[in-house]
């Protein structure tokens, strides 16, 4: 038997690849055809990605490395290819508002966080797994202060998303340039901050995306403090676990929880192809009431 780490080690074939731009560019032919070959998709990717065991794999890693006390290097741990690959397809592909619908179909209706979550910048775009950050406001100075917030940023594997909980304070400013660039080195996708964040220019000069509630130039010493992280929490009134996707683009910030990410892309994903069909045929001067007779979506 392989060792365990090679048995996850998959990636994405030219043919598969191929179905993917096939099906996403609307060339299949009819509905039932493009049902029959995304749901084939994403059986393979089930097959392929084991998302359980690699989530399992994820959360061991992460406590391995908290073990190991200072972080280098040396301990950064590369993706599986194929959870890349997913990544990519979700944010080259998909938009928040279709993954919102697909969660609606599945009777998962709240989990597009608060609207005053924004974007520092209107370019800012990224999915990945959730890295949770939990802090809570404090009045007094501990005597060390930044203890665990640092521990949390050096957590975190490349292509997560740090989220953090600050129950939607407007005291401090837990997120600026350097736990940005820190999160960055660690090959984070990006953040999001259900709270106030600082030095906004250096981090745009950075470009390391960020979505906030808002923006204070307050240091979190003696205001704020991380009290846990990789712990399930709220962000934007969503609860959000470990190891559950988070996607985000100008619309808005949705988590999906990892025990629905395969079908929540693969119904956003069909719904593409039949709003890809059902645009073109609108501009070229169909009735919408004909167009949402066949392709049934708005």
């Amino acid at each position: 038997m392989a060792p365990a780490a090679d048995r996850y080690k998959t990636s994405f074939s030219p043919v598969l690849l191929g179905l993917i731009a096939a099906i996403l560019i609307g060339s299949v032919g009819a509905r039932a055809r493009r049902q029959e070959l995304t749901k084939g998709l994403f059986r393979m990717l089930n097959t392929m990605r084991k998302p359980l065991c690699l989530a399992i794999r994820r959360n061991e890693l992460c406590h391995n490395l908290s073990a190991m006390g200072d972080y280098t290097a040396e301990h950064k741990v590369l993706v599986d290819s194929s959870e890349l690959e997913l990544i990519r397809h979700i944010e080259t592909n998909l938009y928040t508002a279709v993954v919102c619908d697909a969660l609606d179909e599945l009777g998962y209706r709240n989990q597009a966080m608060r609207e005053r979550l924004r974007p520092l910048s209107s370019n800012d775009r990224f999915a990945g797994r959730a890295r949770t950050i939990s802090c809570v406001d404090v009045a007094h100075i501990p005597a060390d202060p930044y203890a665990m917030e640092i521990e949390a940023v050096d957590s975190i594997l490349e292509g997560e998303v740090a989220v953090v909980s600050t129950s939607y304070s407007g005291h401090n400013a837990p997120w600026g340039e350097l736990l940005s660039t820190a999160a960055r080195a660690r090959g984070a996708k990006g953040a999001v901050v259900d709270g106030l964040v600082r030095d906004v220019r250096k981090i745009e000069e950075l470009g390391f995306p960020v979505f906030a509630a808002g923006i204070k130039p307050v240091d979190s010493r003696g205001r704020g403090l991380v009290i846990a992280y990789n712990v399930t929490i709220e962000c934007g009134e969503v609860q959000v676990s470990p190891g559950d996707l988070i996607f985000a683009d100008y619309d808005g910030v949705v988590a999906i929880p990892a025990a629905v990410v395969d079908q929540t892309i693969e119904l956003a994903t069909d719904k593409v192809v039949r709003e890809n069909h059902s645009r073109a045929e609108l501009l070229r001067g169909a009735f919408l009431r004909d167009v949402y007779k066949k392709y049934g979506v708005l």
